[in-house]
């Protein structure tokens, strides 16, 4: 990564929040798709599996379904999840898989060049825009909140220890956490999502903000002029793993009870 690149904060956020947690490596896999975010396994000494682009959560949800003992986090950019991976986040949000997705946010193609992203700001000049973008950004928080995300908050690279509190929470949720995380390009964006104008936009939310409320998490995600830092909105419910062993105990009631009546049919029947 460039030097100064949020990643390096975000990195030392995971490792932090895994060692408070005493969640051991050995029990975590970290799963990243295509971007800058994808050399994020290689920096963490834990399982990592670097996928296709725009893949992880499919590939995260497979791993968590295969062993729900352990720790799975998926890692990617705003492109990354966004564009050739946006299909994908609504079906692990409203499955609420128990899995973390952290989204590293830089609002451009980084690792290409710098070409606009999903979330790149209206009149971006990038070398696909030379004439300014004006396709208008993504607003991921209220994406994430109306999939019906059980979990959702927004973190900044510019706030280390902020971040790595937020990544703690994200992981001790049971089910799907998004924590969508601003994160500067220094190399290729040097006038829109820098750290100078992040540091004066973003602010705390209200100490007074309701995560529980919907309506309120919603109204908070919509004001994107001065970007809010914390926990939007989180809920308690049945997990996809829950889910799927509840089916599991159904249809092995099921098979009991129709052996056990082809067996009573069988006795009942002369010879």
């Amino acid at each position: 990564w460039c030097p100064g690149c949020g990643y390096y904060s975000m990195t030392e956020g995971l490792v932090n929040a895994l060692t408070e947690l005493r969640i051991k490596t050995e029990d975590t896999v970290i799963v990243s798709g295509i971007g800058c975010a994808s050399r994020f396994p290689f920096f963490m000494d834990t399982y990592g599996f670097h996928t296709l682009h725009g893949r992880a959560l499919p590939v995260a949800t497979g791993v968590k379904v295969a062993n729900d003992k352990l720790t799975v986090v998926a890692v990617g950019g705003d492109g990354d999840g966004f564009a050739i991976g946006g299909g994908h986040i609504p079906h692990a949000a409203r499955r609420n898989v128990n899995i973390t997705y952290l989204l590293f946010d830089n609002g451009i193609y980084g690792l290409t060049k710098g070409q606009v992203s999903p979330t790149s700001a209206t009149g971006f000049i990038t070398p696909t825009s030379p004439f300014q973008n004006r396709d208008a950004p993504l607003n991921p928080l209220l994406m994430l909140l109306s999939y019906g995300a059980s979990w959702v908050g927004q973190a900044y690279a510019g706030w280390p220890h902020h971040l790595t509190q937020l990544i703690r929470q994200a992981l001790e949720h049971p089910g799907f956490s998004y924590l969508h995380v601003l994160s500067p390009c220094v190399t290729f964006d040097k006038t829109d999502r820098t750290y100078q104008n992040l540091d004066l936009a973003v602010r705390e939310l209200d100490a007074d903000h309701d995560s529980s409320d919907m309506a309120a998490a919603m109204r908070a995600a919509a004001d994107t002029s001065t970007p809010m830092l914390g926990l939007y909105y989180a809920e308690k419910r049945e997990t996809l793993g829950q889910a799927l062993d509840l089916i599991a105990a159904r249809a092995a009631g099921a098979q009991r009870i129709k052996r056990a009546t082809t067996r009573h049919r069988q006795r009942k029947t002369p010879a």
